[in-house]
């Protein structure tokens, strides 16, 4: 029965952390996006930037209503399922959670409102203040939620007094050996997933026949933002695997399917890892190309999943989520290059290129998962790394307790994602159908109305 509540509470977490990740990961940086929006229309006056505005705010406030819900009916899990967890680690736990509201939270919820309403009610100064305050506040909640996270990967500045973990050194304890690499590399992931959902709506715009140069303009600035930030995902990725190889080699291990201590690893691309026999079958790989990538020696010698019997995570999940994070970024970078060279050479994407971006759109949510169940599940049979154990922070009640729990959070998610995607292409269909209207119509009213803004151009996106 125990280890029944185990596996239902853990994927009960898993389908929470599943749901909920998908809406911080797009408006991390898709906040970003809207700054940049507002100050070129500040800067240039061209009022097809405030219509990119107008049309990406709305996407923003339903993803981050989304976010916040979700992420509150997460954190109820830590009392019902995980009871163990702020039992031990909760004066550390604690007071990050509780930094990511005060700081975070408090920005965005204090902003957002005038960031979404306020346009022809503040000063545009002031909008524009809101609008960077709340992208600001969006970014401290992933540094304090990594700032956990992270610690719990790689703990430290803390010490163990009757089975309780007591902060020693908070500075230590926030800026613990991997948090700058998850850091980097969630931020890079979410601007990625930004970039991928901006440039999917848009050319689902243009495919279905709007001519305005607001979704022209916007695919434009997304293909290119992600040529350039897919490369360096791939190389943020390569410093935050040797800094996973120095502190969690077993993860590494389940990672590359490595189950002795050898010199010249292959880099397999595809293998059948098998537990029971504890050996790779139908390897596909390129010899040395491990041991180069993680020792920059083709000889290097990486450890094997022998060395770490009974501590280390079931090896088939994080091989193939690490193959599937790894794919989708290269395709999400193959298609940004393919995108951003037609523009630069014709002017136009293809119309086959755009169904290939539209199909993208939401690669990025697949990448990013991926990337969390490696990160997740190769932490294992840890919950905080070599502190406590996953078991040791379960609770005892009732496996059916768990199941009915789980079935209704998995029920209603499924709904929410339905309704959010069903939302975000009626949204699209709707700014295909309405007019464009041109600069000069909006230079005469605001000149007549001595209005920045003019309530008429919100219809114009």
């Amino acid at each position: 029965m125990v280890e029944e509540t185990l596996m239902l509470s853990r994927l009960q977490f898993a389908a929470n952390v599943s749901f909920h990740i998908l809406f911080p990961t797009i408006s991390i940086a898709l906040s970003w996006f809207l700054v940049a929006f507002k100050v070129r229309f500040n800067q240039t006056g061209d009022p097809v930037w405030m219509r990119a505005y107008r049309f990406w705010v709305k996407i923003f406030a339903l993803t981050f209503a989304l976010g916040v819900v979700s992420g509150i009916t997460m954190s109820f899990q830590f009392g019902t399922n995980w009871p163990g967890f702020m039992e031990t680690v909760g004066n550390i736990a604690g007071p990050l959670l509780g930094y990511e509201v005060l700081t975070a939270f408090f920005l965005e919820a204090g902003f957002l409102g005038i960031m979404l309403f306020g346009m022809n009610r503040v000063s545009n100064r002031v909008h524009t203040a809101a609008t960077i305050i709340v992208a600001v506040g969006t970014a401290l909640s992933a540094f304090w939620i990594l700032a956990l996270n992270s610690w719990m990967q790689t703990p430290q500045g803390f010490e163990m007094r009757d089975g309780v973990a007591h902060a020693t050194n908070w500075f230590e304890i926030i800026f613990n050996p991997s948090f700058p690499y998850r850091l980097i590399h969630m931020v890079l992931a979410s601007a990625l997933t930004a970039t991928f959902l901006i440039a999917g709506i848009s050319a689902y715009r243009l495919l279905k026949g709007d001519d305005k140069r607001a979704p022209k303009l916007t695919l434009k600035v997304a293909l290119f933002v992600a040529a350039v930030l897919a490369p360096t995902q791939a190389l943020v990725g390569d410093f935050h695997g040797l800094n996973t190889l120095e502190n969690q080699p077993q993860k590494i291990a389940a990672m590359e399917g490595i189950w002795e201590t050898e010199s010249r690893v292959p880099l397999l691309l595809f293998a059948i890892p098998d537990e029971t026999s504890r050996e790779n079958h139908f390897e596909i790989g390129i010899p040395g190309l491990a041991s180069l990538i993680l020792k920059h020696d083709i000889n290097g010698e990486l450890q094997g999943l022998s060395e770490f019997e009974g501590n280390h995570p079931p090896v088939a999940p994080v091989f193939y989520a690490f193959r599937i994070m790894v794919g989708i970024g290269m395709l999400m970078m193959a298609i940004a290059w393919f995108g951003s060279f037609q523009l630069m050479r014709k002017g136009q994407v293809s119309a086959l290129t755009l169904k290939a971006i539209v199909a993208m759109s939401f690669s990025g949510w697949i990448a990013t998962l991926a990337g969390w169940y490696v990160t997740e599940i190769g932490r294992q049979p840890w919950l905080v790394s070599g502190v406590l154990t996953a078991q040791q922070a379960a609770t005892d009640i009732a496996p059916a307790n768990v199941a009915i729990s789980l079935v209704m959070y998995c029920v209603l998610y499924l709904v929410l994602l339905g309704a959010y995607l069903h939302t975000l292409f009626v949204m699209a269909r709707r700014a295909v159908e309405i007019e464009e209207i041109k600069p000069e119509e909006i230079a005469d009213a605001r000149s007549r109305t001595g209005q920045n803004t003019i309530k008429g151009e919100a219809r114009y996106v």
